[in-house]
């Protein structure tokens, strides 16, 4: 059985593991917000210490110019795409989806876009990034293409505003097809803790071990030791952009364990591991109390969890001790190493 590093990635919020053609690629939140950068190894191991290459880096001012978050790399319609959410300068919370896409076919080497682009709502729909927007996913399905993202109205008008998932076909790797529908709000308790009303940060996980169904985990509440992981769930022949084909758990299925060190576990992602099993990468912190703003305690560390499933198909989410902190990277992780 395969064992992997814990942390694989110390100080790397928003994780995001890919694997394609033999390859794995890494990318994730930055700890100074300010630029796209990528690792690629032959194992999930080996992005521990494989090389960064910076593919791009924030404006000084307006447009893309503050808040470099959630980055995730897809292989698209025929093209590597890195989404991500940016903000403005000085409107530092003006916070929008953008896309940054490679001219070529390998996106260690070949060159990208001098620049990202704003996604694009349908055109006779007026509603999406239209206010604060981010953490966009993108998968497909039975040959049709979908985005996911959270958005939160009434910015202006409210306090706090409600962070909604939201979901629309693709056209493109950069534009909606259709107009959106709200999938999930946050309903219950554990995804309004900490002064927060939130569901963000979606994953999809489909594959024959999960028996004709398909899965989008989210996150939840403020950044703190509240966040957690929720769960959506779907009919694989279902319409997709029918809301009512989204049924939510009641409970989170990955929330805080002060017994193992694991505190506000979130912002998750799906990949298949070394040995083909299915694993998720998440972050979480090893401490409870932050000082300050949490977003300036970069000690969120991507972790790889190993996922099993009953005999329904449901993935299950267990924390296990045996797994944890067990890198190499222990006295950097202690001393909360920078950029």
């Amino acid at each position: 059985m395969a064992k992997y590093l814990s942390p694989l990635a110390p100080q790397r919020a928003d994780p995001y593991l890919c694997k394609r053609n033999g390859k794995y690629y890494f990318t994730a939140t930055c700890p100074l917000y300010d630029r796209l950068e990528i690792r690629c190894a032959d194992t999930v191991n080996g992005i521990a210490t494989a090389e960064s290459r910076v593919v791009w880096k924030k404006h000084e001012t307006g447009e893309l110019a503050s808040h470099i978050w959630a980055p995730e790399l897809h292989y698209i319609m025929g093209k590597w795409v890195i989404y991500f959410a940016a903000g403005h300068y000085p409107d530092i919370w003006d916070i929008r989806p953008y896309a940054l896409i490679c001219k070529g076919q390998d996106p260690m080497t070949d060159e990208w876009e001098a620049d990202a682009v704003p996604m694009q709502p349908a055109e006779d729909d007026p509603y999406p990034f239209t206010d604060f927007s981010l953490d966009m996913t993108v998968f497909e399905m039975k040959g049709r293409w979908y985005a996911v993202w959270a958005q939160k109205f009434g910015c202006e008008r409210s306090d706090p505003p409600i962070s909604d998932l939201l979901m629309a076909e693709l056209e493109s790797p950069t534009k909606l097809k259709t107009k959106f529908v709200r999938i999930c709000s946050p309903d219950y308790d554990w995804e309004r803790d900490g002064g927060f009303w939130v569901n963000e940060g979606p994953s999809i996980l489909y594959g024959p071990e999960t028996k004709g169904k398909i899965y989008m985990t989210y996150s939840a509440s403020a950044t703190g030791a509240c966040y957690c992981m929720g769960m959506l769930c779907a009919n694989d022949d279902d319409d997709l952009l029918d809301p009512r084909s989204w049924k939510k758990d009641r409970w989170p299925v990955l929330k805080t364990n002060e017994e193992l060190k694991v505190y506000g576990p979130g912002h998750n992602c799906f990949v298949r591991g070394d040995e083909g099993e299915w694993l998720t990468m998440v972050h979480f912190r090893d401490y409870e109390k932050i000082v300050g703003d949490p977003l300036n305690d970069h000690n969120r560390h991507a972790h790889v969890l190993k996922i099993k499933f009953d005999e329904t198909g449901r993935p299950l989410f267990e924390l296990n001790k045996d797994e944890l902190y067990n890198t190499p990277f222990e006295d950097e992780v202690q001393e909360g190493i920078n950029d």
